[in-house]
């Protein structure tokens, strides 16, 4: 697996009871506010400790996806293939290997045809628990919209944690599958949620950047699991109105820390 981590000495877990809902919300906010004071771009995200199953959503705006809805298309072609009784075929597998690792953009666009286009991504995320994610129109799947709150609840999915999690329509090979290929990331793209990582064995990942062409400012999201302090977290991050990608990326990553450094 690629490096997406940085690696430093753990500390032992703490036993204290988690905070309340309420609190962690609130010092969400905070630890995010003082990131978004300063910055042009806007963002949200959430955060789950996976111990604890205890976490907080920062904004509820909806996003541009970018090439983080890869992890859902695979998501929903998995359901798809469960439903059929089937093993995905080789070149199934081909394509998803390349599409997560390296964020290939014909592959998505094979398995998004394949899986439906939107209705059936749309299909798969009713089933997954995602309420506020819409697919793509007219094959720009990257145009898909979602909530930092859903793609918590996919990363729940995909990861077996939580309410969602613990009951989630994904079999655990097709879990096992996901999080294999998110722990093989290309190195050029080890950045974003990782960056709140002192574990790189922990971490499993998926980002999104774009331009958008209408106003040349840049999507830039990231998803994923990390280790920090011998805990374990769900990170997801959504920000568009970017100068450049590098800005985008720096918000991204800082969003990232400070959402860890809450528990």
């Amino acid at each position: 697996m690629e490096r997406v981590g940085r690696q430093k000495t753990q500390a032992p877990a703490s036993s204290s009871p988690p905070p309340s809902a309420a609190a962690l919300t609130a010092a969400l906010t905070d630890a995010l506010d003082a990131v978004a004071d300063g910055t042009d771009g806007q963002f949200s995200a959430a955060v789950l400790d996976t111990g604890s199953a205890a976490g907080a959503v920062y904004g509820d705006g909806a996003y541009d996806t970018a090439s983080i809805v890869k992890v859902d298309i695979l998501a929903a072609l998995l359901l798809q293939a469960q439903d059929a009784g089937r093993q995905l075929t080789a070149q199934e597998r081909s394509y998803a290997t390349v599409m997560i690792q390296k964020s290939d953009n014909d592959a998505a666009t094979a398995l998004w045809q394949e899986i439906g286009g939107a209705a059936g991504l749309d299909a798969a995320n009713k089933r997954l628990g995602l309420t506020e994610t819409h697919g793509g129109q007219s094959g720009r799947w990257g145009l898909t919209q979602t909530t930092a709150a859903d793609q918590l609840t996919l990363l729940r999915a995909v990861f077996a944690t939580g309410a969602e999690g613990g009951k989630t329509v994904l079999s655990e090979p097709s879990r096992a599958y996901v999080q294999q290929l998110m722990g093989q990331i290309a190195e050029d793209q080890a950045w974003g949620v990782s960056a709140a990582a002192d574990d790189a064995a922990g971490t499993r990942l998926k980002n999104g950047w774009l331009p958008r062409s209408a106003t040349g400012l840049w999507v830039v999201n990231s998803i994923g699991r990390v280790t920090a302090q011998g805990r374990t977290y769900l990170v997801a991050v959504l920000s568009n109105g970017h100068k450049d990608m590098d800005t985008g990326v720096a918000l991204v990553e800082s969003a990232a820390r400070a959402a860890v450094g809450i528990f």
